[in-house]
């Protein structure tokens, strides 16, 4: 018994190596061109955005901090995994430590679950905000702001968390090999020489289950705000609430689209060519952290208004 411990031990100290995307390294070099210039603007555009919704008191309302989590989110999914795939693509395949690896996975997949559920919550107070408006202020309190963004913040947590106790319980004594450029959980449970079927069925159902629940409250908001928005009198009154939804739909599909090709691909995408799989996931990881800050800033009033000035003010110093 204590040899066995010994020996799993041994397994799990060993460091992963990442090798990048299968079948493409020759021109890793020039992917990294474009990941790298949209990481560049991932980092910019968020950083921006939080800067603007922290300095500007008009800008302290309940959908505005619910954006800011979004942009706060997006910043940890892309920086959990960019930098390392920019190495690997750089420098060559990159060692990995296990609890490095396990450190990569928890956020990137924390990140994810999270996401879910703040589109969740700015569905939510956008319902409000149309269908309720005399009672949005009383409804969406400061306090109540703050235990929705601790509530989802701990369910996410509790979602994922059990994740990295069963990979960690594994293993690993075949190869050390990872066919891609971030530890992720069902990439990294497959390298197991033990049974993982509970590491799959918990890894897609769980949080599977948790998007879908999200998914479907956020179909069943815009339903009831779509019907609020074609009773309004008046013309522009409907054109300013389709506008002000319009961005949260634009980021919702980019969300979700690309999310669930993934997960679907993983699970039962066997004819999915690895390559094709790997590079789609890359793309996941970026893409959306750098459009999210674009589609705020060019469909929200507020906030283009607010870039205009700031980039006005810095002209003219």
């Amino acid at each position: 018994m204590t040899m066995t411990l010994f020996n799993i031990s041994n397994f799990n100290s060993a460091p992963f190596t990442l090798m990048g995307i299968p079948g493409l390294e020759e021109f890793h070099i020039w992917i990294s061109i474009p990941f790298c210039i949209i990481y560049l603007v991932a980092i910019a555009g968020n950083s921006i955005l939080l800067y603007l919704i922290t300095m500007e008191r008009s800008l302290h309302t309940p959908m505005f901090y619910f954006l800011a989590m979004l942009a706060v989110t997006d910043l940890v999914l892309s920086t959990t995994c960019v930098p390392k795939t920019l190495t690997i693509f750089w420098r060559g395949p990159q060692e990995i430590a296990f609890p490095s690896c396990l450190t990569q996975l928890f956020f990137l997949h924390y990140s994810f679950v999270l996401d879910s559920a703040i589109l969740l919550a700015m569905a939510f107070d956008r319902y409000v905000a149309i269908c309720s408006p005399l009672r949005y202020t009383t409804i969406l309190t400061p306090q109540v702001i703050v235990k929705i963004m601790v509530g989802i913040s701990f369910r996410s947590f509790c979602v994922f968390v059990p994740c990295v106790f069963l990979v960690k319980r594994l293993p690993f004594c075949r190869t050390h090999i990872i066919h891609h450029t971030y530890c992720e959980h069902i990439g990294v449970a497959r390298l197991s020489c033990a049974d993982i079927s509970i590491n799959i069925w918990y890894g897609f159902a769980v949080p599977i289950m948790t998007v879908i629940s999200d998914v479907v409250l956020i179909a069943i908001s815009y339903t009831l705000i779509l019907k609020a928005v074609f009773r309004l009198p008046s013309h522009d009154a409907r054109q300013k609430a389709l506008g002000t939804c319009g961005s949260h739909v634009c980021v919702i599909l980019m969300f979700y689209i690309p999310a669930f090709f993934s997960i679907l691909a993983h699970r039962f995408g066997h004819n999915v060519p690895l390559t094709f799989h790997i590079m789609f996931a890359n793309l996941y990881v970026v893409i959306p952290p750098a459009l999210n800050p674009i589609v705020y800033g060019v469909k929200t009033k507020q906030i283009r208004d607010k870039v205009f000035l700031l980039f006005s003010m810095k002209g003219t110093e």
